[in-house]
C-alpha cells in the first residue's frame, strides 16, 4: 500500500513540474550592461548577475560578466529582484522589475564595501589553492619571504615542489617535471635549464599550476608533470606598475620594474629585471679508493659565482574586436657569468699522508637569448568558444671560456697541468600551436596540433699546456664537435562534460612522434678514433624515432560547493636532453667528469592520482596518493673509466644509464589556515617510496627508498602593521642504487613593512637562516667510497624595497583574490 501511495505521489508531482515546465514555455527576453568600479571607474571581470523570481515558481537564472565588464543574459519575462554582485563589493539590487521585452540596465557602478575588505586582503595575503579538473592552481600571496628573490626562492614554497641545492627543481621528489611559462615551452624556462630561474624575480609570478595529472592539450614531456608559471599582466586600466629594488649580503643587488599600460584597444606590458649576485658556496670530498696509487684524497671546495645580466619581456596585446587579439611578445636575457672554483686536496697512500696540490678554474659564461612570439585568439562567443594559434621562435648563444690550473703544494711546490677550453654553445628552437574549444551546455570538446622543433650544435676545443715547451697545444682527441636535434609532432582531442550536478570528466588522447638526431665529429680525428677516444660505445651518428599515444582520463566529482574528490591517469613520456646524450666529458674536474650517453632512449610513464579537497571559511585542506611506474627510467651512476691522471689518479665517471623500470608511490597533504586577519599558517607533507631495477654492464643498480618532504609557513602581523613570516622545509633522507643523502632542513625569515600606504613597501629578508641547506652523501661504488657535502650558497640577508604607482591597496588585493578564476591559459576550464 506504501509502495502504491509513494507512486502515485511521484506521479502527481511529475505532471505538476510538466504543467509548470509548459505553462512557464514562454519568449525569452536579453538583459544587458556593464558593471565597473565606482572608484576607479575601470570594468569588473567575473562580477554576478542574479535574477530572482518574485513567485519563487523559477530556479534563479544569470550570468557573470567578461573582460571588459559587460553582461548579456537571457531569461524568461516574468517579474524579478535583479542582483549585481562581485567579491568585496557592496550588492547593487534592482527590485520588483518587470521584464517583458529586452532591457538595457546601462552602466552599474559598484563600490567597496568596506566590512569585508579585511577578508580580502587576508585571502590576497596567503597563497591559495583552487582546483580544475587536471590541475591545482596556486595563487601567489603576499609571501614574504620571497621578496627581492627570484622564480627559484618562490617555486621553493609551492606545496609539492621542491627545489635542491644545486638549484634542481622536482614535483614530488621527481625531478622529470616539464617546466612551461604562461602554457608553452619559453626560452624564459631556459630550455630547460632551471638555473635561468635564479635570475628572474619572483614578483613576476602572478601563479603556478601545479600539474600532476595534465590532460591531452598539454605536452606528453616530464614523467613527474607539469609546472606552468603563468607571468603577471595587468588588467587595469591606464598606466601603472611597481619598481622593486633589493641589495643583498653576500652581494645580492637587483632592480626590475613591472609596467603597464591599457586602453579599449591595446594592452602594453613590461617586466625588466637588472641583477648583480655574488653566491659563494663550498664542499668536501673525503674519496677512498681500492686500486690505484692513492687509497684517499680528501678535499675542500670554494665556489665563487658571480651573476650580473639583463632581461626584459616586452608585449602588446592589440583588441581586434570585442571578441578577440593578437599579442606580440619579445623576450630577451643578456648574461655575463663568472665561477671560479678553487679546490684544495691532501693525498694518501697506504693511510699515510703523501702530497698535497690545489686546482683553480675560472669558467666565464656570456650568454644572450632572444624569443619572439606571437599569439592569437578570437572567441566566438561568450560560452567558450574559441581558436588560439601560437608562433614561437626562441634563439639561445653562450660561450663558456675555462681556465685550469692545477699544481702541487707539498711536497715540493710544481705545476701540474693546466687547460684551456673554448665551448660554444648555440640553441634555435621553433614552436606551431593551434588550440580549438567548442562547448555545449555543459560539454566541451577540444582539439589542437603542435609543432616544436630543436636544434643544438655544440662546439669544443681543449687545450692542453706542454710543461716543456710551455705552450697551449689543441688536445685533438678532447676536441669535437656535437649536434643534437629533437622534434616533436603532435595532436590532441579531448571531450569533457558533466554528468548529473556532482560528476565531470575529461578524456582525451595524444599523438606525438619523436624524431632524436645527434651527430658527434672532429675536426681531428675520423669517427672511429673519435669512439675508441671518448672510452663508451656509441653510434656517433644516430636517429631515434618514437610513435606514442598518451591517453589521458580525470574525473572529479563535488561532494558540496567546496569540496570534492578527483581521479587522474595519463602516459607520459621523458626524452633526454641534451646534456644527457652529449658523449664529451666535462672538465670541472680532472678526477671526476660527467659524461652523457648517446644510447639513452626515452622514458615512458603510468600515472594514477587520487586527490581529495575541502574548504571552510578560514581552513582549506587537500591531500592525495598516487602511483607510478616508469619503464628505461633514467639512473645517473659512478663507475671507474680506467684511465688515470699524469700523477697516477683514478678518474671517475658519472654517466647517466635506462633502467628497467621505476616504481613510486606516495602521497601528500596540503592545509592552509588563516584564524585570524593577523595569523595565517600554510603547511604541507610529502611522503614517498621508490622501487627501481636494472642492470648495466651486468652490475645491478636496483635500489628501494623510502623519502619525504615537509614545509610549513607562518605569517603573524605584529604592532605598527608589522609583518614576520618565517618558512621552514625540510627534505628527508633518501638514496638510490649508489647514493644514500642525508636530510637537509632550512628555515627562511622575513620582516615587512608599508612605510607610505599603498605606495612603498619595505622588506627584510634572511634565506637559509642557520645555514644548514647542505647536501651530505656517501656512495659506494665497486672501486671506491665518496663521503661529501656540499652548500650551493651560504646564508643571505636582503633588503628591499617596493614602490607602486596607480595601484591602490584594494584593486591590488581585488586582483590576487580573482587570481586562477575562470578560462585557463591553454583551453576551457576544465
Amino acid at each position: 500500500m506504501t509502495q502504491k501511495l509513494f507512486l502515485v505521489k511521484s506521479l502527481f508531482l511529475l505532471l505538476t513540474l510538466s504543467l509548470t515546465h509548459f505553462a512557464n514555455a514562454q519568449d525569452k527576453v536579453n538583459v544587458t550592461g556593464t558593471v565597473v568600479d565606482k572608484d576607479a571607474a575601470v570594468p569588473l571581470e567575473y562580477a554576478t548577475v542574479t535574477f530572482i523570481d518574485r513567485t519563487g515558481e523559477r530556479s534563479p537564472q544569470g550570468g557573470v560578466t567578461d573582460f571588459d565588464g559587460n553582461f548579456n543574459i537571457e531569461v524568461y519575462e516574468g517579474n524579478y529582484d535583479i542582483n549585481v554582485e562581485f567579491i568585496s563589493f557592496e550588492t547593487k539590487t534592482f527590485e520588483n522589475r518587470t521584464l517583458n521585452s529586452d532591457l538595457d540596465l546601462g552602466t552599474i557602478s559598484l563600490g567597496l564595501n568596506s566590512d569585508s575588505l579585511d577578508e580580502v586582503v587576508v585571502r590576497a595575503e596567503t597563497t591559495q589553492v583552487e582546483v580544475r579538473l587536471d590541475k591545482k592552481i596556486y595563487n601567489i600571496g603576499k609571501d614574504l619571504t620571497t621578496r627581492g628573490g627570484t622564480v627559484t626562492d618562490a617555486l621553493q614554497n609551492i606545496p609539492s615542489v621542491s627545489v635542491d641545492v644545486e638549484g634542481a627543481i622536482s614535483l614530488r621528489g621527481n625531478e622529470n617535471v616539464r617546466i612551461l611559462i604562461n602554457g608553452k615551452p619559453s626560452a624564459m624556462a631556459g630550455f630547460d635549464d632551471s638555473t635561468i630561474f635564479q635570475q628572474l624575480p619572483a614578483d613576476a609570478i602572478e601563479r603556478v599550476e601545479v600539474i600532476t595529472s595534465p590532460s591531452a592539450r598539454y605536452d606528453a614531456e616530464g614523467t613527474a608533470g607539469i609546472l606552468n608559471i603563468i607571468l603577471k599582466k595587468e588588467k587595469t586600466l591606464g598606466l601603472n606598475g611597481s619598481i622593486s629594488t633589493t641589495l643583498g649580503y653576500p652581494t645580492n643587488n637587483s632592480v626590475s620594474t613591472t609596467l603597464n599600460l591599457r586602453t579599449d584597444k591595446f594592452n602594453i606590458f613590461n617586466n625588466t629585471g637588472i641583477y648583480y649576485r655574488n653566491s659563494p658556496g663550498n664542499a668536501e670530498f673525503d674519496n677512498n679508493y681500492f686500486s690505484g696509487t692513492y687509497d684517499r684524497i680528501y678535499e675542500e671546495r670554494e665556489y665563487d659565482r658571480l651573476r650580473k645580466g639583463l632581461n626584459t619581456n616586452l608585449g602588446m596585446e592589440y583588441y581586434l574586436s570585442e571578441n578577440s587579439s593578437i599579442t606580440g611578445t619579445f623576450f630577451g636575457r643578456w648574461g655575463d657569468d663568472e665561477d671560479e672554483t678553487n679546490a684544495y686536496s691532501n693525498r694518501y697512500i697506504d693511510g699515510g699522508f703523501d702530497s698535497s696540490t690545489s686546482r683553480n678554474q675560472i669558467e666565464g659564461e656570456k650568454e644572450e637569448t632572444y624569443q619572439g612570439a606571437i599569439n592569437y585568439i578570437n572567441n566566438f562567443n561568450d560560452e567558450g568558444h574559441k581558436l588560439t594559434a601560437d608562433l614561437q621562435y626562441s634563439y639561445d648563444n653562450e660561450d663558456k671560456p675555462n681556465n685550469i690550473i692545477e699544481t702541487q703544494d707539498l711536497p715540493v711546490e710544481e705545476l701540474l697541468d693546466r687547460q684551456r677550453i673554448f665551448e660554444n654553445e648555440r640553441q634555435n628552437e621553433f614552436l606551431l600551436q593551434a588550440d580549438y574549444v567548442l562547448p555545449k551546455g555543459d560539454a566541451q570538446f577540444e582539439a589542437g596540433i603542435r609543432i616544436n622543433t630543436e636544434a643544438q650544435k655544440t662546439a669544443y676545443t681543449l687545450e692542453d699546456f706542454d710543461l716543456e715547451t710551455q705552450e697551449f697545444f689543441i688536445n685533438e682527441g678532447q676536441s669535437y664537435n656535437f649536434d643534437y636535434d629533437e622534434n616533436v609532432y603532435a595532436a590532441y582531442s579531448q571531450y569533457g562534460n558533466k554528468l548529473g550536478e556532482k560528476f565531470s570528466f575529461l578524456l582525451g588522447l595524444r599523438l606525438e612522434h619523436t624524431q632524436l638526431k645527434g651527430d658527434a665529429y672532429s675536426d681531428y680525428l675520423t669517427q672511429e678514433e673519435l669512439v675508441e677516444e671518448i672510452g663508451i660505445e656509441f653510434d656517433p651518428t644516430f636517429e631515434k624515432n618514437y610513435l606514442g599515444l598518451f591517453p589521458t582520463v580525470n574525473l572529479i566529482y563535488e561532494i558540496a560547493k567546496d569540496e570534492n574528490i578527483t581521479l587522474g591517469y595519463n602516459r607520459r613520456i621523458n626524452r633526454p636532453r641534451g646534456w644527457f646524450i652529449n658523449p664529451f666529458p666535462s672538465r670541472s674536474s680532472r678526477t671526476n667528469v660527467f659524461q652523457g650517453n648517446p644510447d639513452l632512449n626515452p622514458a615512458f610513464s603510468n600515472t594514477f592520482d587520487l586527490g581529495y579537497l575541502k574548504k571552510w571559511d578560514k581552513l582549506t585542506f587537500n591531500t592525495s596518493v598516487y602511483y607510478q611506474r616508469e619503464t628505461d627510467a633514467f639512473e645517473r651512476i659512478q663507475q671507474e673509466t680506467g684511465q688515470t691522471t699524469s700523477d697516477g689518479v683514478n678518474i671517475i665517471r658519472n654517466l647517466p644509464i635506462n633502467l628497467a623500470t621505476e616504481q613510486r608511490i606516495g602521497g601528500e597533504i596540503g592545509a592552509i589556515y588563516n584564524p585570524s586577519r593577523k595569523l595565517r599558517l600554510n603547511g604541507s607533507f610529502n611522503f614517498f617510496r621508490f622501487e627501481t631495477e636494472g642492470f648495466y654492464q651486468d652490475v645491478d643498480y636496483g635500489t628501494e627508498s623510502t623519502s619525504w618532504f615537509g614545509r610549513f609557513s607562518a605569517k603573524y602581523t605584529l604592532p605598527a602593521e608589522i609583518d614576520i613570516q618565517t618558512n621552514g622545509f625540510y627534505m628527508g633522507p633518501r638514496q638510490n642504487a649508489q647514493t644514500e643523502n642525508e636530510g637537509i632542513f632550512s628555515l627562511d625569515l622575513a620582516l615587512s613593512k608599508e612605510v607610505i600606504k599603498d605606495k612603498l613597501t619595505a622588506t627584510f629578508n634572511v634565506r637559509d637562516a642557520f645555514n644548514s641547506r647542505k647536501r651530505r652523501s656517501y656512495t659506494v661504488s665497486e672501486n671506491f667510497t665518496s663521503d661529501s657535502e656540499f652548500q650551493w650558497r651560504q646564508r643571505q640577508f636582503t633588503v628591499s624595497l617596493i614602490y607602486r604607482f596607480n595601484q591602490s591597496r584594494e584593486d591590488r588585493m581585488r586582483e590576487r583574490g580573482q587570481g586562477g578564476q575562470g578560462m585557463d591559459d591553454e583551453g576551457g576550464e576544465f
